[in-house]
């Protein structure tokens, strides 16, 4: 179905791996098509509960942007791409349902963009995250700058998109940039186990939830105001209902998302 991407659904994850170890699993303009075409999928297929990305062999989660693409490109064409790749970074973000990535080795550019869209990310041992925008003469595009601030706060922010230099997994945990270091071998199930605990909650309210916690950052939203609503919206759900009546019963809610 897909030529970059390969896919599993199992048990409501879909695990979604970026498949092109020949070239580091970097970001073509396939790529991103087919993240889009799999998005469109995750919020419309109702099996689908809530998603992983990770990148195919050991060596790379997504090593950047495919370099080979931006030849010839000038201001316009380099706009467009940035926008295409902010696009879909930030679908990735505001997805209804549970998006985490799973890092396996480099996570760098565009790679580490990609990892920072996600709703948070687990990493194994040998996971390595950076910004070498700088060594290219070129800043990050995909949304790098803010979202790496947003994550680990201005002045590491600042050095490390300034120095190109690269963090190992446990600094990105100390950071805050990753929840969980893993072994390489252990890091998709332990993914899935955190996934199985969300799936198990009230899928609206996981929805809620991301878009409150997401409207912080926007500027165009009081953040408050939308938790408000979101917050009331819960109560005209039969999961609420179901909720607090199972509370009060003392027995565990099983939960329909709607």
């Amino acid at each position: 179905m897909y030529k970059t991407l390969l896919t599993i659904l199992e048990n409501g994850i879909l695990t979604i791996v970026i498949n092109r170890p020949d070239k580091l699993n970097a970001l073509n303009k396939e790529v991103f098509f087919e993240l889009n075409k799999i998005l469109e999928e995750i919020e419309n297929n109702p099996a689908i509960k809530s998603a992983i990305i990770t990148g195919a062999g050991s060596k790379a989660f997504v090593a950047g942007a495919d370099i080979s693409e931006f030849g010839g490109l000038n201001k316009e064409d380099a706009m467009a791409l940035a926008k295409r790749g902010q696009d879909t970074f930030a679908r990735i973000e505001n997805s209804s349902k549970p998006i985490v990535a799973a890092v396996n080795g480099f996570a760098l550019g565009g790679g580490c963009e990609l990892a920072m869209s996600c709703n948070f990310r687990v990493a194994a041992e040998n996971a390595k995250f950076g910004q070498p925008e700088v060594n290219l003469g070129l800043i990050p595009g995909y949304g790098g700058t803010q979202r790496l601030v947003q994550l680990i706060g201005k002045g590491k922010a600042m050095e490390l998109l300034l120095s190109a230099h690269m963090i190992d997994a446990n600094e990105a945990k100390q950071l805050g940039l990753v929840n969980y270091v893993t072994t390489a071998e252990t890091l998709l199930e332990h993914t899935k186990k955190i996934l199985d605990i969300i799936n198990s909650k009230a899928p609206l309210a996981v929805a809620g939830c991301i878009k409150a916690a997401n409207a912080v950052f926007d500027e165009s939203k009081d953040g408050y105001a939308v938790e408000i609503e979101e917050f009331g919206n819960s109560f005209a759900t039969e999961d609420m209902k179901e909720g607090t009546s199972a509370f009060l019963e003392k027995r565990k809610a099983v939960f329909s998302g709607k």
